[in-house]
Formats: C-alpha cells, structure tokens, sequence
C-alpha cells in the first residue's frame, strides 16, 4: 500500500478538519523516522491510517471490538479509545495491510503501552504534538521530539496522565504501563521499587 492508496481508504471517512489533521501527523511522522532512523514509508502508512475508524458509529466499533478477540475491558474505557482498535482489525480484514509493526502503531496511538517499537513512539508521539495541536505541553513535547523521542513520548504520556485525572476521568492501564516503561528506560533501567 503506498500513500495515495491510504488516502484514498481514509479521506471518505473522516470530516475534512480530521483529514488535515491525519496528512500533518503524516508529515511529522515521516521527519520523526528519518530522524530516528525508522522506515518512512511504514511512518507515513500508519499515520494516515490511524483515525480511519475515528468516526465509525460507536455500535460498530463496540461490534468490532466484541468480534475480534480484542480486550473485552476497551469497551469500560472511553469510546475515544476504540477508533484504533478498531482501525487496527479493519485495515488487515479490509485492505490486507498485513505488517504488525503498522498495524500496532495504529492500534496503540491513543493510549501508547509498554514496550512500544519505534514505529509505534514516532506515531504516538507524531499525533501528540502535530502542528495543528495547541494545550499545555504540546511545545515542551514538540521540542524534545527534535533530540529524544522516548523523552517526548513520555512527556505526552505524563501530560496525558495528569489531564486525565485532573479531570476526574479514568486512564487506561496501557497508559499507565507505557509511562512506567518509559520512566524506567529513561532512568537507566533500574526500578528498585518493582
């Protein structure tokens, strides 16, 4: 699948301000791989697939979900967390992008999780501090992305964290886990505290 092929999947199915938001975290996507040594045409796939289900009607991501094997608990969270799911099962059963390491930066994108392969941090952190983003912490996040992506992913992770629970809102584990992760590989590895 090349980019125009992606486009053409995607563009029918989201509203025009999300379409433009999917071709900037494309173009973030493809810097953040070459910077960090990731394919570019893999980055640019999984960025202008990762919303593709983002507006599916909740009864037919929910459906997905129950279908196809995927954590039962998805359905306890906010329904902002099922489009990439979702998104992931779809473009292998409808469109045959049979690659794990795309499919798995689309599913994580939304909640990140432990142990992220590079391709699935430079969609994360891509979708975070895209051009069209503006909240507190965006540009603290956006400059570190230029030097450390790991650190940018986990600055995105803790402001995500921190809003959440500010807001009185339930966090899914995978974030949790992923801000763990991350902490501890930035800290050198060593967690005493298990």
């Amino acid at each position: 699948m090349n980019r125009d092929e992606a486009i053409e999947i995607v563009k029918p199915h989201l509203k025009q301000t999300r379409f433009d938001h999917t071709l900037r975290v494309a173009d973030v996507a493809k810097q953040l791989a070459e910077k960090n040594g990731a394919s570019i045409e893999k980055a640019e796939i999984a960025a202008i697939l990762h919303d593709y289900a983002k507006y599916f009607p909740l009864e037919d991501l929910r459906g997905i979900i129950q279908d196809n094997d995927l954590p039962a608990d998805l359905l306890d969270y906010h329904h902002e967390l099922w489009h990439g799911p979702a998104a992931y099962m779809i473009v292998k059963q409808k469109h045959g992008v049979a690659d794990q390491d795309i499919r798995n930066a689309i599913y994580y994108h939304t909640t990140g999780r432990a142990d992220m392969s590079l391709l699935e941090t430079i969609l994360f952190v891509a979708d975070y501090i895209e051009p069209g983003r503006s909240f507190p912490g965006v540009e603290e996040a956006r400059e570190m992305a230029e030097t450390d992506l790991n650190q940018a992913a986990w600055m995105a992770l803790r402001n995500t964290i921190q809003f959440l629970v500010s807001q009185h809102k339930t966090v899914y584990p995978d974030t949790f886990y992923a801000y763990n992760d991350l902490t501890i590989r930035l800290s050198g590895g060593n967690n005493s505290h298990g």
